[in-house]
């Protein structure tokens, strides 16, 4: 006898045909739900870092490298080549100015020197044996004029006497005329004779002259190779610190090679090496920066700007206004914050991660109950290590989310979980 079985409502094929359904339409309202509003992501608040947007004051600036140079360094180059005979000092010395630091020979020089003192006393001895003969001739010419002079006397006496007695017919004419002919003759060789005496005065004064000359040259060129000589031995222009030297006994320096570099102590100054190309419509003479030292802040102020261009960085050196700190070590390295403007009063958000991914132009900002955060639009400015300026977007007070957006994609907007 058959039995009639009752029929089953929910078949396994219904069940797996009304599941599918159910999850068709599941998945098309998710799906229309996260697209339809804008993309949204569940954050932990704690992990962030949301800081509030401030108005205060303001100053862009950018940190600098710096490395404590000496204000004033001295080069020592070889004046005169030579061979180094003595070494005096090692480097690290404090010297005096004076001081000697090395010693050359330069046989060749020194030869120069004996010849040339040798010149210069064949020239004084000529000028001596020159200026006593100068004295016999003039003496001889002296004797011989005041001969002439005593003649002249004479033949002048007798001739006026015979002129008187010539005109009372008291001599004859032949006798009147030999007194005359004395007379005109003695006048005629005092004439000769003064204007030897010039002559010879003058050739005198100018052979010594010329001689003296001649003296004062050889003695000039005697005095240079002195110096030159002196220069063998290389000695300390000022007094400072010996921070190198470049010199072995039985080396060979020749003119111009370099010994080493005296650093004068007591003043120092910061050298920028690496400022970017980028900031130099932006540095002048003048600027100000700052460093911190052994906890005090100090003040610097830019001395000269070197226009040369490596690499896109180009070197500053800054002067301290005012004292050093004490305890500065030449070749020391400092970070200098550089001011590249004057302290104004801006909308500021701090710096952080935010920026590497927005390049700025927008940023995460936190709803008033602190639930969620959503994307705005901003403009920055000006920054400096500490702050970005805002020019719009942001408003005093707002808070927003400065940590790295990394990890964010597409997303419009946090959901803020504490």
């Amino acid at each position: 006898m058959d039995i009639i079985l009752k029929k089953r409502r929910w078949t396994r094929k219904r069940v797996l045909t009304y599941g599918g359904i159910v999850a068709l339409v599941a998945l098309i309202g998710g799906s229309y739900y996260f697209t339809s509003g804008p993309r949204k992501l569940y954050v932990e608040a704690d992990r962030l870092s949301i800081n509030t947007v401030i108005k205060g004051p303001f100053q862009e600036t950018i940190p600098q490298n710096g490395t404590v140079q000496p204000m004033k360094s001295i080069y020592l180059d070889a004046t005169e080549g030579g061979r180094v005979e003595a070494k005096y000092v090692e480097e690290g010395i404090i010297l005096k100015k004076g001081d000697p630091i090395v010693r050359l020979s330069n046989k060749a020089l020194e030869l120069s020197l004996v010849t040339q003192q040798t010149n210069v006393y064949d020239l004084l001895t000529q000028i001596h044996i020159s200026r006593i003969a100068a004295e016999q001739n003039t003496s001889s010419k002296l004797n011989n004029l005041t001969d002439v002079e005593s003649g002249l006397s004479d033949a002048e006496r007798i001739y006026f006497l015979d002129k008187k007695l010539y005109e009372k017919k008291v001599i004859g004419s032949q006798e009147f005329k030999k007194a005359e002919h004395d007379y005109l003759y003695y006048q005629k060789k005092k004439r000769i004779n003064d204007q030897i005496m010039k002559q010879d005065s003058t050739s005198n004064i100018r052979q010594l002259e010329q001689i003296k000359q001649s003296y004062q040259g050889s003695q000039k060129a005697l005095d240079l190779l002195r110096e030159r000589v002196s220069d063998l031995i290389v000695r300390a222009p000022v007094d400072g610190q010996l921070t190198s030297l470049d010199a072995e006994i039985g080396q060979t320096k020749k003119e111009g090679d370099r010994f080493g570099q005296i650093d004068v102590m007591g003043s120092f100054k910061v050298s920028l090496t690496d400022v970017d190309d980028h900031y130099s419509p932006r540095i002048v003479t003048g600027l100000t920066g700052t460093l911190t030292f052994m906890d005090s802040i100090y003040n610097l102020r830019i001395s000269k700007i070197f226009t040369q261009v490596t690499n896109g960085h180009f070197q500053v050196d800054m002067q301290f206004v005012g004292p050093a700190p004490k305890g500065l070590r030449r070749g020391q390295s400092l970070q200098v914050t550089l001011a590249l403007s004057d302290k104004t009063t801006a909308v500021l958000i701090p710096r952080g991660g935010f920026f590497q991914q927005t390049g700025g132009n927008w940023i995460f900002k936190v709803s008033a109950d602190g639930k969620r955060a959503y994307k705005v639009n901003i403009q920055l400015g000006r920054y400096n290590p500490d702050y970005y300026e805002v020019l719009q977007g942001v408003e005093p007070g707002d808070r927003v989310i400065t940590s790295s957006y990394e990890n964010y994609g597409n997303i419009e907007e946090l959901i803020l979980k504490n």
